[in-house]
């Protein structure tokens, strides 16, 4: 064996010390021992428009996953119209990436919202950070010519008459067939019914359930499984009864349980989201009178806890909406501050809190209502409101980071009381309705793509409207529209069979 002199050993060595900086620098980053474990992408993207109804999930973390830490609990898919999905999970990519594939596909147009719990872990005992990660896309719907035949007027009213005004409507499935039903929410008479989707493809109603009572003046809705047990719930505030309702949903159309929970003064707006990373949606609404919100903390099982109040930095806390407003994975809150006419935004802290963004835009208006949706495409958040007694509507773009842009005022007519979004057309962008309560008519707007509306149609209503539900009612892939008369308490079936 030969013995290298000192030297010899140097220069063998010299190579491998020029080539040892190149290989750091080429080789994958690693995640820090014990550190947080991250998402790097999700599949559908966050604000996604144009995804299949029977599209897998996709999430890439930084490392990988104990497949075993996730199930229904710590990785929640909640279609806005279909509910709680159900399905399986496969690993990919080493253990890094995870797939979610649903049993059953999306409906056209419904929202789909993904919570992942703090509860998920990486196989190295690290965890989701306690905020968890949220992100929510929007199904895709057939091109069509968005030309609208109504194919019935259904009253809303019991045999013997008596009026119920109706406020809105929100279409979710109640009873499992995959056919969106239609729950009317009604101020005068204080109640939900329930119009179960006939299921055979006409976008036709049974005659609506035995009432629900709730609260007086009851209003806003939303849809949620609150007790994971896969049939979904409802919530509404009900305004003259200072108070949120809890309709915990039994898988046939009708509730199991009916909770009243006492709020603010004046509750309206109301929100879904998961406040605290634990993976189960909350409710926050706003308190018109006393210029504030509530927070109910759900446990998981439909619980919920006693209200904790928050302020806005704002007078008139009035409509609400939540979602992501500056991608961070957790979701935020955009109010409508009907007094001040102005629309500030609440982000997210993921523990339960709100850090008010420190620019309040002009809203354009005496804000009744505010609904969120990527309007131009750019992968960001913006709003949409019903400025009420100010008769408009407005667009007010999001940046990414929070901030919203000054408001694109829609003139519309007296007391514009509800905004809806939803591709009409099939053409990959959100379409806006505005119902004019004053001016008795629904009016129409096409996206240019860009966020740029023009006026598309007016349907002159019965008497007063109140709202339009977008939605799949025959389950043919393209969006219909239910629109709803406050004063004729009358339901317009509009279905969309203007195939390209």
């Amino acid at each position: 064996m030969k013995h290298r002199r000192p030297m010899e050993r140097n220069r063998a060595l010299f190579p491998l010390l020029l080539f040892f900086p190149i290989l750091l620098l080429c080789a994958p980053r690693c995640p820090e021992p014990g550190g947080e474990l991250g998402v790097l992408d999700t599949t559908p993207a966050a604000h996604a428009m144009d995804v299949a109804p029977e599209a897998a999930i996709t999430v890439v973390f930084d490392r990988p996953v104990r497949i075993d830490t996730l199930d229904r609990e710590t990785f929640r898919v909640f279609g806005s119209g279909t509910g709680n999905a159900a399905g399986r999970f496969t690993a990919a990519q080493g253990g890094s990436a995870v797939i979610f594939t649903p049993d059953a596909p999306f409906s056209a147009g419904e929202s789909v919202t993904v919570n992942l719990s703090h509860d998920i872990a990486g196989a190295d005992g690290s965890r989701l950070r306690a905020a968890g990660y949220a992100f929510r896309f929007v199904i895709r719907s057939v091109p069509t010519a968005g030309i609208f035949t109504e194919i019935a007027r259904v009253s809303n009213r019991n045999p013997q008459g008596g009026a119920t005004r109706i406020y809105g409507a929100v279409a979710a499935d109640l009873d499992g067939d995959r056919f969106l039903d239609l729950t009317t929410v009604n101020e005068g008479s204080g109640d939900l019914r329930v119009f179960l989707n006939r299921a055979d493809g006409s976008g036709l109603f049974e005659d609506f359930l035995p009432p629900v009572p709730i609260g007086e003046e009851a209003s806003p809705n939303r849809a949620a499984d609150f007790d994971n047990d896969g049939i979904t719930d409802l919530c509404v505030s009900a305004t003259e009864s200072n108070s949120v309702w809890v309709l915990l949903g039994a898988g046939d159309g009708t509730f199991s349980s009916v909770e009243e929970i006492p709020v603010g003064m004046k509750p309206h707006g109301i929100a879904v989201l998961d406040v605290d990373g634990d993976g189960d949606p909350d409710i926050v609404n706003t308190n018109n009178e006393s210029d504030d919100l509530s927070l109910l903390r759900n446990d998981g099982r439909g619980n919920f806890s006693e209200p904790v109040f928050f302020d806005a930095g704002v007078i008139g806390e009035y409509g609400l909406d939540a979602g992501d407003m500056n991608n961070d994975g957790i979701f935020d809150l955009v109010v409508g501050a009907r007094d001040r006419f102005e629309i500030p935004v609440l982000l997210g802290n993921g523990d339960g809190t709100f850090t008010p963004h420190p620019e309040i835009q002009d809203s354009g208006g005496q804000t009744w209502v505010v609904v969120l949706g990527d309007v131009d495409g750019d992968g960001n958040l913006d709003a949409s409101t019903a400025n009420s007694r100010t008769g408009n509507g407005a667009i007010l773009l999001g940046d990414g980071t929070g901030a919203l842009a000054p408001p694109s005022i829609m003139e519309t007519g007296a007391h514009t009381v509800s905004t809806d979004l939803g591709d009409l057309d099939g053409d990959g962008d959100l379409d806006w309705i505005l119902s004019c309560f004053g001016c008795n008519a629904w009016k129409f707007y096409e996206n240019d793509g860009a966020g740029d509306f023009s006026f598309d149609m007016e349907i002159s209503a019965p008497a007063n409207p109140s709202c339009a539900v977008i939605y799949d009612a025959d389950n043919d892939g393209d969006l219909d529209v239910t629109l709803t008369d406050e004063i004729a308490d009358l339901l317009l079936l509009m279905v969309n069979d203007s195939d390209l």
